[in-house]
């Protein structure tokens, strides 16, 4: 288990997610408009060669670093080594957690996905796992899934000690029952970049963790 600092130990609020956006100069526009209202980033991109995402995520880490926003990458560790990140996020297929916290570090930022599983979570911590993310727990069309989390999942995960993620379809109307639960962040694309309004729709989530 890793002994986490301060400023993860108790982050809590919204844990953005960068939309599939090719064009760099849109993306950092994008996200610098909302960015003030998220606690973490996380860089996801899929559909990208190596040399637009590492273009991205630089230009990204220097967005974060102005911010004081740390920024995490989804599934790639050397890409976070290369760009100086805050971190890297990892699925179950995305390779080894321990090497990936041996690489990066005993201060890093490396978040486990565990999506309806409690033993997933156990073993991502008993691995380095600084935080634990359950999902979806509504219907999303940000990737194709068929687990579906529940809260007591939060609820129960509390004596990993580590941050708990929310995420699949959060809105700021159903995220209440998630909070009450335990989770420390709701992480979000589509609510937040696909909104009318994606500043407001920020605004909102974090409205819903003041309140509780």
């Amino acid at each position: 288990m890793t002994s986490l600092p301060p400023s993860v130990r108790r982050a809590r609020g919204l844990y953005l997610i960068t939309p599939e956006e090719p064009d760099t100069a849109r993306l950092l526009a994008r996200v610098a408009a909302v960015l003030p209202q998220a606690t973490w980033l996380q860089y996801r991109q899929k559909n990208a060669d190596a040399g637009l995402r590492h273009a991205q995520a630089t230009a990204l880490q220097g967005l974060c670093a102005q911010a004081d926003v740390p920024l995490i990458i989804n599934d790639d560790v050397a890409l976070a080594e290369a760009v100086g990140a805050a971190g890297v996020h990892l699925g179950e297929d995305d390779g080894d957690l321990a090497a990936a916290r041996r690489r990066l570090g005993p201060h890093a930022i490396v978040g486990a996905s565990c999506y309806d599983e409690a033993v997933l979570a156990e073993r991502a911590v008993a691995a380095g796992a600084s935080y634990v993310a359950f999902g979806a727990f509504f219907p999303t069309t940000s990737k194709v899934t068929t687990r579906r989390a529940m809260p007591a999942l939060l609820t129960n995960a509390t004596t990993l000690a580590v941050p708990r993620v929310a995420i699949g379809g959060i809105t700021p109307d159903n995220m209440g029952p998630l909070v009450a639960a335990g989770a420390d962040l709701v992480a979000v694309i589509g609510g937040v970049f696909e909104a009318a309004d994606p500043v407001v729709a920020a605004q909102a989530y974090r409205a819903e963790f003041d309140r509780a």
